[in-house]
């Protein structure tokens, strides 16, 4: 480690932070060989990060074997009620139909010609066919690709089969309250069959096109899916696993190397719930700082305001006094009880360079997936030992208490194995 700053003698600690801007401005440069103008596109697979090597084992295997082995503890009901991402837009052209496995429904989503999107429940009530699975959109309907049946995205109701004198008033199939906003395509779901109690807010600057896309992470977490929100409320956490540097990468057995002890990020957290008529909604106030050998450096200086919507919603602004704003959508889609689709999508500012929005969400990358790890690993207590400095934790759980109802689905207990 002769090389690296945290080595160097205390007289010389303008040699260090020159080595650290040249370590960085080679990071960049790599950036802007990997191509500039591109929109940053990061998908990890499942079981690709968040688990610890066996050995003899291969990722995979390593990854199966510490699922086998967990206990996952007392969950909370495993589907929240409320918005969640399907699909971003883009990925869901005129006349195209895509089969959706989430929130332990399997759902068709189609668009029609005109632009309409809908969502129904994918299997045909008449044999069981798929009906995304090789139908067709035909005007406003999806077209079962098995008989020729055909459902009305508006209320589900059958409006042809063609060999049949009368459709029976009851053939329909179950519809689900959607909507589009964001460059994505949202479901809305509750166990008691609600409709919407509130909507999803559209961001101007990204409606308006003032902030375009600049790139987007997808991971998936092997947890319960309020313990992704929950780390907001957790601000003892933030020093230890976010306060090395992100040159220290996302393993947390080496992110506290003295390799990279001359730099630290330093979190200042505040969350609390929003009043009525947002109950629903939450807020997390992020001030980060940065020090170089102990130094301040101004030039790190930036404002998180994150805002939870919902269970599976967060608008993370990002403040600059130079680099200027943007914002990070973080959606989280349960597909599984334990299986969390977690997507980050950032929006920045045309004026900026792309490399700018693209640093940051590989930023933000590296610390989320230290977060999966612990998350991966982890037992949800129902009864933490806290202390007084924890709780903001109970806080949010009364707080997110509120999308769960008295018919939401439970897992079965746990049994202890019978040796």
């Amino acid at each position: 480690s002769g090389w690296c700053g945290a080595a160097l003698p205390a007289g010389e600690p303008g040699r260090g932070a020159l080595l650290f801007f040249l370590l960085l401005l080679l990071l960049l440069l790599v950036l802007l060989l990997l191509g500039c103008s591109r929109p940053l596109a990061l998908r990890r697979g499942p079981g690709q990060v968040g688990y610890l090597p066996a050995p003899g084992l291969s990722r995979g295997e390593a990854a199966r074997r510490a699922r086998r082995a967990r206990r996952a503890g007392a969950l909370p009901p495993p589907f929240p009620n409320g918005w969640y991402r399907l699909l971003d837009s883009a990925q869901l052209p005129r006349g195209a139909a895509r089969s959706l496995a989430l929130l332990g429904e399997q759902l068709a989503v189609f668009r029609t010609q005109d632009g309409q999107v809908y969502v129904v429940d994918a299997y045909c009530p008449h044999l069981g066919a798929n009906l995304a699975a090789g139908g067709r959109v035909v005007g406003n309907c999806i077209e079962c690709p098995f008989h020729g049946w055909q459902f009305r995205g508006e209320d589900g109701k059958c409006t042809r089969i063609p060999y049949a004198e009368k459709v029976p008033d009851f053939a329909r199939v179950r519809t689900w309250p959607s909507c589009e906003v964001n460059g994505m395509l949202l479901v809305w779901y509750h166990c008691d069959g609600v409709g919407p109690t509130w909507a999803v807010p559209e961001q101007r600057e990204v409606a308006t096109k003032e902030w375009v896309f600049r790139g987007q992470t997808e991971h998936w977490v092997d947890a319960h899916i309020q313990e992704i929100p929950e780390n907001a409320a957790d601000t003892a956490h933030l020093a230890f696993v976010h306060g090395p540097a992100i040159l220290g990468g996302s393993d947390l057995r080496y992110t506290r190397s003295k390799l990279w002890d001359f730099m630290k990020h330093i979190w200042k957290a505040e969350w609390q719930p929003e009043p009525e008529p947002n109950e629903h909604c939450s807020r997390l106030l992020l001030r980060h700082t940065a020090t170089l050998f102990g130094k301040h450096v101004s030039l790190m200086d930036l404002t998180v305001s994150a805002r939870q919507v919902g269970p599976g919603l967060v608008f993370l602004l990002f403040e600059h006094a130079f680099l200027g704003r943007g914002i990070i959508l973080q959606t989280v889609t349960p597909v599984e009880p334990l299986l969390q689709n977690v997507v980050h999508t950032i929006y920045y500012q045309k004026n900026v360079p792309a490399i700018i929005p693209k640093f940051i969400l590989r930023a933000e990358c590296i610390q989320f997936e230290r977060d999966i790890t612990v998350w991966n690993n982890k037992q949800y207590l129902p009864r933490p030992l806290l202390v007084r400095e924890d709780s903001g934790i109970q806080k949010h759980r009364r707080w997110y208490a509120q999308f769960y109802s008295q018919k939401s689905t439970r897992l079965p207990a746990q049994k202890s194995l019978d040796w």
